[in-house]
């Protein structure tokens, strides 16, 4: 059985504008880029409330973001 602290590692290829871009930011915020996708996947995953367990529940608990989707502005 696998652990929960377990890490998978993954081949993502990226545009070179959008590397440097989250390189750039992870520095900003004192991250590895690693960490900074990890972070970004994360919170998209919990803003489309696909991210099970406890950590989904944290972020809707908040309420709606600042920020509205596309669709939103739209309608």
């Amino acid at each position: 059985m696998k652990g929960a602290s377990e890490r998978r590692s993954v081949l993502v290829r990226l545009d070179p504008a959008v590397y440097d871009a989250i390189v750039r930011w992870a520095q900003d915020e004192l991250r590895s880029s690693n960490a900074q996708i990890e972070f970004l996947l994360r919170n998209a995953l919990i803003d489309a409330g696909r991210l099970p367990g406890a950590l989904g529940l944290k972020r809707a608990a908040r309420g709606n973001r600042a920020r509205s989707s596309p669709r939103q502005r739209a309608g």
